[in-house]
């Protein structure tokens, strides 16, 4: 059990227990121990001189911040805000107007707190708590961090569908999971914001990210994807997916060394019909196809210093072909390196 100490006792109580007790590092208790210091007591009885130059400063100032002498202050972390809001009902209801008309009263005062402090909620939770002590709860994601109603109850409107109330729901709870940190901006009239949308606004990023948040509560965030641009000349590797709710829209796309198609695939083969570059005619997908148009070549060599299976056929010649089907491929035959060359179809152009 916990004791305390009486004044003037605390080397006695202290004494018996081993050198470790102090919090000392690994290497300070082994020092200790190989010079016959087990316990505390053998600690207090040495010369403070010499056992600050044999096992360094950090042992005595353990000592005595363990006695008393030394005062060692404490900052405990302040708890982590929680935005969260609960409205008891005084009759149980059933509907979706009377669900969405208890979030309008939740939603004001949280943006409220949200905005004191500075911060956007990016997911928030509805708990709807039925009269039989059930739960149900939905949830939903934000593209950006928001602190204002109309931002967070269209999204969350789109599933109140799915409530099933049961014999009533008589507490409704709003909680923002997740809070960020907003940047202030600077407050525009009504002809600014008008003439900025007849500018640019399909450009504007908060009309795209309003739209991803609606996606994500239909979809998921997690199934909304945007392309930015990799470090790699390789067609199939010249972008990275990423999740669309959590990452900035590509600044710059750095422009192609040619057209690249509007949908790139495996590597599917081709049978040529005759010795042509590009083929005249050729059956790809099991179907006949015949050459109308041909734009190319465009060479593209492997990444040397990485040894990947799919571009072990060495360079490739790529054309794009438009065909009497109205298909317009992207062609290319393999220069022949550790396998055989050939002619395959890499993707299609719009």
């Amino acid at each position: 059990p916990a004791r305390i100490a009486p004044p003037g006792a605390t080397l006695v109580h202290l004494a018996p227990l081993p050198v470790a007790a102090l919090r000392l590092g690994v290497a300070e208790v082994e020092a200790l121990q190989a010079r016959g210091l087990a316990r505390i007591a053998d600690l207090a009885q040495r010369p403070r001189a010499s056992l600050a130059r044999r096992v360094g400063p950090g042992v005595l100032l353990r000592l005595d911040q363990a006695l008393g002498h030394t005062p060692e202050p404490v900052a405990p972390d302040r708890p982590a805000p929680i935005f969260a809001l609960r409205l008891t009902l005084p009759e149980p209801i059933g509907h979706e107007a009377d669900v969405l008309a208890g979030l309008d009263r939740l939603l004001g005062p949280l943006c409220a707190r949200l905005r004191a402090g500075g911060l956007g909620a990016r997911r928030v939770r509805l708990t709807l708590i039925r009269v039989d002590r059930g739960a149900q709860a939905i949830e939903v994601g934000l593209a950006r961090a928001a602190d204002a109603p109309e931002a967070i109850r269209p999204l969350l409107a789109l599933k109140t569908a799915e409530i099933d109330a049961g014999f009533g729901i008589e507490a409704l709870r709003l909680e923002a999971l997740s809070v960020e940190p907003l940047t202030a901006r600077q407050h525009r009239g009504q002809l600014a914001v008008s003439a900025a949308a007849r500018q640019a606004p399909a450009s504007d990023a908060e009309a795209l990210a309003d739209l991803i948040g609606r996606l994500g509560a239909r979809l998921g965030l997690e199934a909304l994807t945007r392309l930015h641009p990799a470090d790699s000349h390789i067609p199939e590797k010249a972008a990275t997916v990423m999740a669309a709710g959590f990452s900035p829209p590509a600044a710059a796309w750095p422009p192609p060394a040619a057209p690249r198609p509007i949908l790139i695939f495996r590597p599917e083969p081709i049978r040529p019909q005759d010795a042509a570059t590009p083929p005249a005619s050729f059956v790809w997908r099991r179907r006949p196809r015949r050459r109308t148009a041909a734009f190319g070549p465009e060479r593209i060599a492997p990444e040397w210093w990485l040894d990947d299976p799919a571009w072990r056929s060495g360079p490739r010649d790529y054309w794009r072909v438009e065909t009497d089907a109205g298909d317009r491929l992207w062609l290319y035959e393999a220069r022949g390196a550790e396998t055989a060359g050939g002619w395959f179809a890499h993707g299609l152009f719009a």
